[in-house]
């Protein structure tokens, strides 16, 4: 026996069994204690310039994919790559680093963002040439939007267009550096047409009545009443446009610092919006908490603050992805805003990022982009991630049965995860199974929901009992009245 223990020591030591390698997957239950859970996303493609013979890539900004084609903003380049994906392969297409213009060449500065529209046409933010550039499909030149002579724009303020989008009705909205309007429109002409979706500002009503009786170098050091920019935008196949905010979600209050006022936080609990056509948000936020990243944070490794997500990504079952700037983490959301996975992390292992700038999807394949380690890492579905996403979609298309089956395999992967318990009680809801709806909602404390069914079964119990209800009340009212007139018809037969 001693000699067996000792082979398969050795065995050990000379052949050491890898696991499958992991990335730190996890969820918030409602006491917003982080819960560990399978990986819904494993790495499956590192993508360097180098991969392409065309030299390293130098602080890429933009990331847009359509269909099987990738477009790489690499920013410190001067270029854009243009990758498609063929037979699971990343193929490089097209290197552009200049646009003919009246037979001239017009080199690319610094370009942080591209959109190819449905009709083809490419979009590029050129960002420290001042202009946004349309191509077709061959990249020739169609025309260039400049800084619109408007007075809503200060003089000294440059147009410096970092991120766009355009929608179905070839409408061009940009993310212009220092304008805080609200997102720049342009008609499919490239005439500016005004602002849309401004942050609103929020204040203390303390501090807005101080400012009356203050002196102006009070006011100079008090907080700027001024809405913060947008950091990104992407639209979605509805045509609704998801934004994220640009300022740092660390602390409300502005500051003085080296003798320059900081503007003032801004909505600081809705670092991503869903805006309709009017610029309002319609993003639903139903979860145990809003949308806003790790809700438990500290400072280790020299990280502290709040999530601040860099950019956003929707997919075809109005789920969406979130990119946090702060700690690195790929934060995916359903479409009642429950988190469903969170993963990543800061560093430079497999999986984790150091400055991360941009995130898109290929159906349900994650693309993140990173500007220090300039490279693009392609995530895809695990098991455990492609059934929670089937469950999803199954309810989206009003399959609720087949849905809750779904959350049921999922419960056997992972049975701490929260969400498959508040999917079998949204699908029994929806199948007029109330009292199962409450009591999987009761277990994970799923205040509204359990509200919304207990509503629900007291209306269906009293529609079930009505008539036994009218019927204890008719025995209740007219029983006495019988036995009273029952008594004194006794009396007037005994008394006559």
């Amino acid at each position: 026996m001693k000699n067996i223990g000792l082979f398969l020591l050795c065995v050990f030591i000379l052949f050491p069994v890898f696991a499958e390698p992991t990335n730190f997957t996890y969820n918030y239950d409602y006491w917003q204690e982080q819960v560990a859970s399978p990986d819904a996303y494993r790495v499956s493609h590192y993508i360097l310039g180098t991969s392409f013979g065309v030299g390293h890539l130098r602080e890429p900004q933009g990331l847009f994919i359509r269909e099987n084609r990738i477009y790489v903003c690499d920013s410190g380049n001067n270029r854009i790559l243009h990758i498609e994906v063929q037979n699971g392969e990343h193929v490089l297409v097209k290197e552009v680093k200049y646009v003919m213009i009246n037979g001239a060449e017009s080199p690319l500065n610094y370009p942080m963002d591209i959109f190819e529209c449905r009709e083809g046409f490419i979009y590029i933010a050129d960002t420290n040439n001042l202009r946004i550039l349309k191509l077709d499909s061959e990249w020739n030149f169609i025309y260039a939007i400049t800084k619109p002579d408007d007075e809503s724009l200060d003089e000294f303020v440059e147009f410096q267009p970092l991120k766009l989008i355009v929608d179905f009705a070839d409408r061009i909205f940009v993310q212009v550096r220092n304008v805080n309007k609200g997102l720049m429109e342009f008609n499919s002409r490239g005439e500016f047409s005004g602002y849309m979706g401004a942050n609103k500002v929020k204040f203390n009503i303390v501090d807005f009545v101080w400012r009356f009786f203050s002196t102006q170098a009070q006011r100079d050091r008090m907080e700027l009443f001024i809405p913060t920019e947008y950091n990104n935008l992407y639209i979605d196949n509805d045509g609704f446009i998801y934004v994220t905010n640009a300022s740092s979600v660390t602390s409300a209050a502005a500051q003085q610092t080296a003798g320059q006022i900081q503007t003032v936080e801004t909505d600081i609990t809705d670092p991503v919006r869903r805006l309709n056509a009017m610029g309002q948000d319609i993003l639903i936020r139903n979860g145990y908490k809003k949308p806003v990243g790790d809700l438990v944070y500290g400072s280790a490794g020299g990280v502290s603050g709040r999530s601040r997500f860099i950019d956003v990504v929707a997919f075809d079952n109005d789920s969406y992805a979130c990119f946090d700037r702060t700690r690195g983490r790929i934060f995916v959301y359903d479409f009642q805003g429950n988190l469903l996975y969170a993963f990543g992390g800061l560093g430079n292992r497999e999986g984790s990022f150091n400055i991360p700038v941009a995130i898109d999807k290929l159906g349900y394949s994650i693309y993140a982009l990173d500007s220090r380690n300039a490279a693009l890492t392609k995530f895809e579905l695990t098991g455990y991630g492609a059934r929670i996403n089937e469950a999803l979609d199954e309810y989206r298309s009003g399959r609720y049965e087949s849905s809750a089956k779904i959350w049921e395999e999922v419960l056997k992967m992972n049975g701490n995860y929260d969400l498959a318990y508040i999917g079998i009680g949204r699908a029994a809801l929806r199948q007029g199974e109330y009292k199962k709806a409450m009591s999987y909602y009761k277990l994970k404390h799923f205040r509204e929901g359990y509200g919304k069914a207990f509503q629900l079964y007291r209306k269906q119990w009293i529609e079930i009992n009505l008539w036994k209800i009218l019927l204890i009340l008719a025995v209740v009212v007219l029983v006495p009245i019988a036995v009273k007139q029952s008594i004194k018809l006794v009396k007037e037969i005994r008394e006559a």
